[in-house]
């Protein structure tokens, strides 16, 4: 069974729908005991770092996500859920969870369109598990005016170029992370859920 962080952000449905499609068992719920209990967590999200991360503090969800994180399961981080497994946002000045250590920065004004919204490719770094069968080519969609910014490159494990070059996706431990909709991505982002509903969250 893998839980699905109900923080009150958008796109819970749409990652639901997207395991279901696979025929991956899982439950969107605010329970401590079912998360914790889970096999693996999904950390979705659409919106504000500020009020979501209001929102996971009032509900104590804060820290139910570091222990299911210090316990080893295995854990994934989509969009907003990514932003806010850093240390801090600009977006709101916002204090984050910190299990990996970076900050969230709003997109420098080069002349493109904020948000990034639509289609990009990702250049893997290192390899990893998840990304086992996804194509190097593969496109993937992306909703964003804030980009992670890791403080160490050891847990940059794909980068995308718009406005400059950013962390589309980190992993460290039993943690992999995407700036990017893998629930809203065809084929390569369904194989990203596949490959997680299978992984030990081992590197």
């Amino acid at each position: 069974m893998i839980a699905i962080i109900d923080y009150r952000a958008g796109n819970l449905r749409s990652v639901e729908r997207a395991l279901t499609h696979l025929g991956i068992a899982c439950t969107i719920t605010s329970d401590p005991d079912t998360i914790l209990s889970a096999e693996r967590v999904i950390f979705p999200g659409v919106g504000a770092a500020g009020k979501a991360m209001e929102t996971v503090r009032s509900g104590g969800l804060d820290r139910i996500i570091l222990e299911v994180v210090g316990q080893g399961t295995p854990f994934l981080g989509i969009c907003l859920g990514t932003q806010i497994i850093f240390d801090a946002s600009e977006e709101d000045s916002a204090s984050c969870l910190g299990i990996i250590p970076g900050t969230v920065r709003r997109f420098p004004e080069t002349g493109e369109k904020i948000p990034h919204m639509g289609w990009n490719t990702i250049e893997r770094i290192r390899s990893h598990p998840l990304l086992e069968g996804v194509d190097r080519d593969a496109w993937f969609y992306f909703v964003h005016s804030y980009y992670p910014d890791p403080a160490l490159d050891d847990h940059v494990t794909a980068r995308t170029s718009y406005c400059l070059e950013f962390a589309s996706a980190v992993s460290r431990a039993n943690v992999f992370a995407t700036q990017f909709h893998p629930e809203k991505s065809g084929e390569p982002g369904l194989r990203i859920l596949e490959n997680f509903s299978r992984w030990d969250g081992k590197p």
